[in-house]
């Protein structure tokens, strides 16, 4: 009936003002959507839609823009991205360290136009649909009524600028790609997986802002003799029945060079001997 489909919406929206109302419900809402919002409470029926297509989740994209409600400056300087680099070294390598020089492709700020985007002898013009904002406002109907939401502006993608003239090198980006070489410095005693971070060798920043950072990611092969367990490297010794029985001075293999070993008489097998000062260095 009228009243039951009144009654349920009431209660929809009831629940929707709590999650808007509750902090913690609004940070599960903002991580994990609906789902999270919903958890440990009444759901919305399998999403909450509103009756006429309009769903729990625009309720709060109707505040909240999706964001939070957060505003976020479109000229504000902001870091370049993240750049990672896959390296493959030898065992020995790994364990003394290594300086390489990796050519990587980057984006860069274009020499041409400075960054700007525009042609040399031009600037950017303020857009006039969103007065250099970025951000234009949207009339919405919701079941709480007309609510005015906030968007990036189409016309200037929502820098609040327009190029009326483009670079001709960068084609208006105010990037340019190109191969950056690169010097890593590998500490001695890395490990298979590990990742060495070098600040500021990412991608260009936006605005002005900071370049990202390189992150390099070491492979290590697998060596003939030596397996490696953290800072401890291992290396199986065959032996004499002779030598294990009666015992004797023996040469071990090392990732330092041959070391000679005393085996003591009666040495079963599977012993394990520790050389110190042996093995990987702890990074």
């Amino acid at each position: 009936s009228k009243e039951e489909n009144a009654i349920e919406k009431f209660k929809e929206v009831q629940e929707a003002y709590e999650v808007l109302s509750d902090d913690q419900k609004r940070a599960q809402y903002d991580q994990f959507g609906h789902a999270g919002a919903n958890q440990g409470f009444g759901g919305f029926g399998g999403g909450g839609d509103f009756g006429g297509g309009f769903g729990f989740e625009d309720i709060f994209s109707s505040f909240f823009g999706g964001g939070g409600g957060r505003r976020r400056d479109p000229n504000a300087p902001r870091q370049g991205a993240d750049l990672q680099y896959q390296v493959t070294l030898d065992f020995e390598e790994a364990i003394f360290g290594k300086e390489l020089n990796v050519e990587i492709p980057v984006e860069d700020p274009c020499d041409t136009c400075k960054g700007s985007g525009a042609k040399p002898g031009t600037s950017k013009e303020t857009c006039k649909h969103c007065s250099g904002s970025g951000q234009v406002s949207v009339e919405q109907n919701t079941p709480f009524g007309r609510i005015v939401n906030r968007q990036a502006c189409g016309h200037c993608s929502g820098t609040g600028q327009i190029i009326k003239e483009k670079c001709t090198t960068c084609h208006g980006s105010g990037k340019v790609r190109k191969r950056k070489k690169i010097n890593v410095k590998i500490p001695a005693g890395i490990d298979n997986g590990q990742q060495i971070r070098v600040s500021g060798k990412g991608e260009a920043g936006v605005n002005g802002g900071p370049a990202g950072d390189l992150y390099v990611v070491v492979h290590v092969r697998n060596h003939e003799f030596f397996e490696r367990e953290g800072d401890h490297i291992i290396c199986e010794m065959p032996l004499t029945f002779a030598q294990m029985a009666l015992g004797a001075e023996v040469e071990v293999p090392t990732v330092h060079g041959k070391v000679k070993l005393k085996i003591p008489a009666g040495t079963q097998t599977g012993t394990e001997f520790r050389l110190k000062g042996k093995g990987a260095p702890n990074v």
